[in-house]
């Protein structure tokens, strides 16, 4: 009880610091992280055990954290390492194709496709996130876009803000559509034997309804927000301006960037873990770099990933001490029997938690519950499944935490000179948020019900 209570206080204190933003979040963060090893591990459990389990450090060095069929990167105790380490290595990868002039020519082509009218761009970038996010992890996908808006908005003097915060909205919501588009789905698939054909089928359907949905709500929310200040005859781009300078590092950036993708979408056949991924694709970037390998390094945004890292070791602590599972067994106790209220429990409870903690421990931690209710309430379980999933993608988009596409999107565009607060954020994402959320659940009840 002891060890639960100081793990309630210790992420309550790191999300306070978070939204106050008085201190750097990754130093807020390490801080806690450091708070619970003493506190919750040290006074509290008296566990060294579950300290080095929360480190998760000793499967680094195993074969199966590089290498085998299924998930094994996917680890859901402590600190994630395969996402640290993926993540790492999409921003070199990122970092490569943008001192490649690759950014620069897409957002031009796509500029020069819709006559540089910004409206026109947000659309088309919203769909882009969509469908990218339904095969590459959500993480990538907003490495890249974001990047690009950035560029886009320089050149079209616009608040890039709104645009980079739909597409982070629409690449969750596209990662939830697919068995590879997010974590918590990789280990319900897998967990309970789902194919990516299943997902489509069930989780795509609602995702792509609510593209549509969602479309139409971030265009009346930011359409005045995204008025160019450079009109359209005033711009003096001439073919020199989009020209590709170095058409080698180019053509080798797009050929690493489609072996990513290719990786990412057959790693489970393949057997290649996602850390295996990142390494691969950042050390094939830094090889072609060739000198300038060190300028690609020193770019990248480590304060994101000890962020991540000091995320993971309070999150750990919470699942350590079993606070995860009292928030998941409450489901199984307040439901009653009655199935409406039962999936809008598990749906709207996964999406408030997975708003403030990390989704991969808390979809592991609801899998046996589920589980149970399957069995003792007379549901079908892919029913329960369904809902887990979409309350898990789709509630971490509430918040600049609640997913791993938030934090590392809004990283770039404060590391551009456009810092977005959690008030800016949550303004017009929860609101987009809680329409996803009401459109699931009516789809479930319609559908399986």
């Amino acid at each position: 009880m002891l060890a639960q209570g100081i793990a309630v206080i210790i992420f309550l204190v790191m999300f306070a610091f978070v939204i106050t933003d008085k201190i750097e979040r990754h130093y807020a963060t390490l801080g806690c992280a450091l708070a619970t090893l003493i506190g919750v591990f040290g006074i509290g459990m008296r566990d060294l055990g579950a300290a080095w389990e929360t480190l998760n450090i000793a499967p680094i060095f195993s074969l199966g954290f590089w290498y085998e069929a299924g998930t094994a990167s996917e680890s859901t105790s402590g600190i994630n390492w395969a996402t640290i380490i993926f993540i790492a290595g999409m921003m070199v990868m990122v970092e490569g194709m943008a001192k490649a002039g690759f950014f620069r020519w897409l957002c031009m082509t796509i500029a020069k496709l819709v006559r540089f009218k910004t409206i026109p761009i947000f659309m088309t970038f919203m769909v882009m996130s969509f469908i990218l996010a339904m095969f590459i992890d959500s993480i990538t996908v907003i490495l890249f876009l974001a990047a690009v808006t950035v560029e886009l908005a320089q050149l079209l003097k616009f608040n890039p803000v709104p645009m980079i915060l739909a597409e982070i909205f629409c690449a969750n919501l596209g990662g939830s559509a697919t068995m590879c588009g997010d974590p918590p789905n990789i280990i319900i698939g897998t967990s309970l034997g789902y194919s990516f054909a299943d997902f489509v089928m069930n989780t795509g359907v609602i995702a792509g309804i609510s593209l549509i949905i969602v479309l139409i709500y971030f265009y009346i929310v930011f359409r005045k927000e995204l008025v160019a200040g450079v009109a359209v005859e005033d711009l003096n781009i001439t073919e020199e301006a989009t020209k590709i300078e170095n058409k080698k590092s180019f053509a080798a950036s797009c050929i690493i960037f489609g072996i990513a993708i290719i990786l990412l979408v057959t790693h489970a056949q393949t057997g290649l873990t996602v850390a295996a991924i990142g390494l691969f694709v950042s050390i094939i970037t830094l090889i072609v770099a060739g000198k300038s390998a060190g300028e690609l390094l020193k770019k990248v945004d480590y304060k994101t990933l000890l962020f991540f890292i000091g995320l993971f070791v309070v999150v750990g602590g919470l699942e350590q001490t079993g606070v995860l599972e009292v928030i998941a067994a409450f489901i199984g106790k307040i439901s009653g029997g009655n199935l409406y209220l039962m999936l809008a429990i598990v749906i709207w409870i996964s999406a408030i938690a997975s708003a403030f903690i990390d989704n991969i421990p808390f979809a592991a931690t609801m899998i046996p519950v589920i589980k149970s209710l399957a069995v003792t309430q007379g549901i079908g379980l892919d029913v329960l499944s369904w809902a887990l999933a979409m309350g898990t993608d789709i509630g971490g988009s509430a918040t600049p935490i609640g997913a791993s596409a938030n934090v590392v999107g809004t990283s770039v565009a404060a590391k551009e000179g456009y810092p977005i607060g959690w008030g800016r954020y949550c303004k017009s994402m929860m609101p987009a948020t809680i329409i996803v959320l009401i459109i699931s659940m009516v789809c479930v009840w319609v559908r399986y019900l």
